[in-house]
């Protein structure tokens, strides 16, 4: 318990100091010691003893050092706070304190996001420094969770304002401090002895201490600022998330019982007497309406599921009010397998990918999450379709959801560009890609042979097969779908395979996504892409996969609505234009009479056949990028608009396709700007992945089209000699050229 502050100017503040200040200022009648006070706090935060905030100080104290420091006063702000938010204030005070303080910080965090990060923060970010290290974060905690206390049966309330300001405060807090790992003492059998209950909640710190921080969504951040950031963080070693990242792995056991964790049944968890002593921690969350109607939801499912149990066997059947414990039990295992599958998570996607990979195979977890897809992850297809109290159709904050959603993206994780993706089937599925396979007299997958059988999934259907179950009954607005989309998407990324394919056709997937493209419009523009994104995948290659879109898409009236949805908008279906082209050119090079027959039939080829419909994409696709603009979501247009490109100059065609290019400049009266912008836009790829650190395999294996080709390309038409025909500059006026622009963000 921290010592109760002495206020500045009263009697006992004059005649003696506190035993803190007297340790800060080394004994009686001693002079301050540089930096005695930052290190005592934070060897209190490391060890829990000692000095952690500023109300062990005295006012007069921290306003005296602070003139030498330059605290820019938040101690004695910290001070002010504690005081002026006690259980009986009306917290006016309070939130005057917390406008002071918030402008502070917010500086410091937006620096952060705008410049190069440094390793030594507590130097390059003092506020923030100062705030955690004086205990600011435990304060402002304590602030928010004083609702959660009842005195004389009345409940104390904060206004939405102040929350606000404290989940700001501590918002740009995270931003700009993170915990080392490394540094906090005997971390290895600190983390060995915790129980289950305790390395759950653990896992809610580490879901902050092993990311990085999120400046933004990820899609959106410009390639060019990414780049830059890269570059400035080669110098800097690896960040705080890595090394914390490498601390975690590096202690014994701790994948293997996250692993435990993450697959427990719920019969498994917290037994009876433990459970009874965390009701008191269930009762704060009560409170919490949100909270509280997914655990009467639960509690309500598993009411009528007994009731129809107990009318079959004649016997009397509890209420929702006798379930809700059982209910509270379900809804605290979604919690603790939320904060694990997150880290695990982050942890597949981090440097040590392969060694995390090894393990999360090796301890079953897929398997053992299979085995709880149906009781716990997915228990009830209708539950996804509820509105929560307060809430939107569209919110995903709710527990239930959000469990099902990380749950997606681990798998997401899991199987791209992986083969581990295998271990997703059970044996009978593994049989059937190899029967598959021999049915078409081709090679077997090598990671389908070399799959260990004894780490797949049990029961009668595999973890992608139960996944593909729910897809298909998902409700047409579902914000499921997306995460489900990306989660099979992954399944097929790489070098793409016949058998996978197949697997996933004879499931009726690609019916399913073309009723959800084409019969339900769907409006949704992330929705849209991962679906077309999954069609792209799911068809490339494959004769089978264009005579089923035919037969599916069997009216002019079907395939304009199917080509309304590609042309609403290039950037979300340029990869489904990408496979449809290169599936276009491997099938015109195939001697086969299935393969001739799909090409006179199929709709969907006879358009992009057309060379007008290719120069109307490669145009747009062009035009609709910019340098500045590039982001991770949108450059998949410029590798498309080279897809075209290069299969046009296998045909030798690519002067022909330039010069069609300047002609739709002049007639839209824009002459050079077009082809300026695709010059820049190829300088910057080469810049881009062409450097050391960048994976080309994913460009070569999404093609089938050599590394080498693609750069040979691009320098083909970076060429400047204005004499050669492939030269983007051959095409450009003396007038309009403008080609050697810097990549500086505007």
């Amino acid at each position: 318990m921290a010592a109760a502050p002495v206020a500045a100017g009263s009697g006992a503040g004059r005649g003696r100091r506190s035993a803190a200040t007297v340790a800060a200022w080394g004994g009686w009648g001693g002079r301050p010691r540089p930096g005695n006070i930052l290190l005592q706090l934070r060897q209190g935060q490391l060890t829990g003893r000692g000095l952690v905030r500023a109300v062990q100080f005295t006012e007069t104290f921290l306003t005296e050092r602070d003139k030498q420091s330059k605290w820019s006063g938040i101690p004695q702000l910290l001070l002010k706070l504690h005081t002026t938010s006690h259980l009986h204030s009306d917290f006016v005070e309070c939130q005057n304190i917390l406008k002071e303080i918030s402008p502070l910080l917010s500086m410091e965090a937006m620096a952060f996001v705008t410049e190069e990060r440094k390793l030594t923060q507590e130097t390059t970010y003092p506020n923030t420094y100062i705030f955690d290290l004086f205990g600011g974060v435990d304060l402002l905690v304590e602030i928010l969770m004083r609702p959660t206390i009842s005195i004389r049966g009345q409940k104390l309330k904060i206004s939405d304002e102040m929350s606000k300001d404290c989940l700001s405060i501590l918002y740009n807090t995270c931003v700009c401090e993170m915990i080392r790992l490394d540094e906090v003492p005997n971390l290895s059998s600190l983390v060995s002895n915790f129980d289950q209950q305790q390395l759950a909640n653990f896992c809610r710190i580490l879901a902050v201490t092993i990311s990085e921080m999120d400046t933004g969504n990820d899609d959106k951040h410009t390639l060019l600022a990414k780049n830059a950031q890269q570059k400035k963080s080669l110098s800097l070693g690896p960040s705080a998330a890595e090394i914390n990242q490498a601390a975690l792995l590096s202690i014994p056991g701790f994948v293997e019982r996250l692993c435990k964790l993450a697959t427990r049944k719920v019969s498994e968890s917290t037994g009876t007497a433990s459970f009874l002593q965390e009701l008191e921690e269930w009762y704060t969350w009560l409170d919490n309406a949100l909270v509280l109607d997914a655990l009467m939801r639960v509690a309500n499912e598993e009411s009528e599921h007994n009731q129809g149990a107990s009318e079959e066997n004649g016997l009397p059947h509890t209420s929702a009010r006798t379930q809700l414990p059982q209910s509270m039990k379900i809804m605290h295992e979604i919690m603790y397998k939320l904060e694990v599958l997150y880290v695990l998570c982050v942890l597949l996607m981090g440097r040590q990918r392969n060694q995390v990979h090894r393990m999360i195979a090796e301890f079953k977890l897929i398997p053992g999450l299979n085995n709880l897809f149906d009781k716990l992850i997915w228990r009830k297809h209708s539950a996804s379709a509820l509105v929560l109290h307060g809430h939107n159709q569209n919110c995903d904050c709710s527990p239930d959801i959000t469990l099902k959603i990380q749950f997606l993206r681990l798998l997401q994780s899991f199987s791209d560009h992986h083969e581990n993706k295998y271990l997703l089937l059970n044996n009978q599925e593994l049989n059937e890609l190899s029967a598959i396979s021999l049915k078409a007299n081709i090679p077997e997958v090598e990671a389908v042979l070399n799959t260990d059988r004894s780490l797949v999934c049990d029961g009668k259907r595999g973890l992608l097969t139960r996944l593909l179950q729910v897809m298909k009954k998902e409700p047409a607005e579902s914000s499921f779908r997306f995460w489900q989309a990306r989660a099979v998407e992954s399944f097929l990324r790489g070098t793409t395979s016949y058998a996978d394919q197949m697997f996933l056709l004879k499931r009726g997937l690609l019916e399913h996504i073309l009723y959800c493209i084409v019969d339900s419009e769907c409006k949704s523009r992330d929705v849209l892409q991962s679906y077309f994104d999954l069609l792209g995948e799911l068809m490339k290659f494959n004769v089978d996969a264009f005579k089923r879109f035919n037969k599916y898409i069997n009216t002019d009236a079907k395939f304009q609505v199917f080509l309304k949805q590609i042309n609403s908008s290039l950037v979300d279906s340029n990869m489904l234009v990408r496979c449809v082209t290169l599936s276009l050119d491997r099938f015109e090079n195939q001697v086969d009479m299935k393969v001739a027959e799909v090409l006179s039939e199929c709709r969907l080829l006879a358009y992009i056949s057309q060379v007008p419909t290719q120069m109307s994409f490669l145009f747009r696709l062009i035009n609709i990028i910019h340098v500045q603009t590039l982001t991770q979501e949108n450059v998949s247009c410029l590798n498309t608009s080279l897809v075209i490109l290069m299969l046009a100059r296998r045909k030798e065609r690519l002067p022909l396709y330039l010069r069609l290019l300047q002609r739709m400049e002049h007639s839209k009266k824009y002459p050079g700007f077009l082809l300026n912008n695709f010059h820049n836009l190829l300088r910057f790829w080469q810049q881009h992945y062409l450097h050391k650190d960048k994976d080309s395999t994913c460009l070569e294996n999404s093609s089938c089209i050599s590394f080498s080709y693609w750069k040979e390309t691009v320098s083909i038409l970076l060429n400047p000699d204005r004499q050669s025909p492939s030269a983007l500059v051959s095409y450009i006026e003396e007038p309009y050229m403008d080609i050697d622009r810097d990549f500086t963000e505007e």
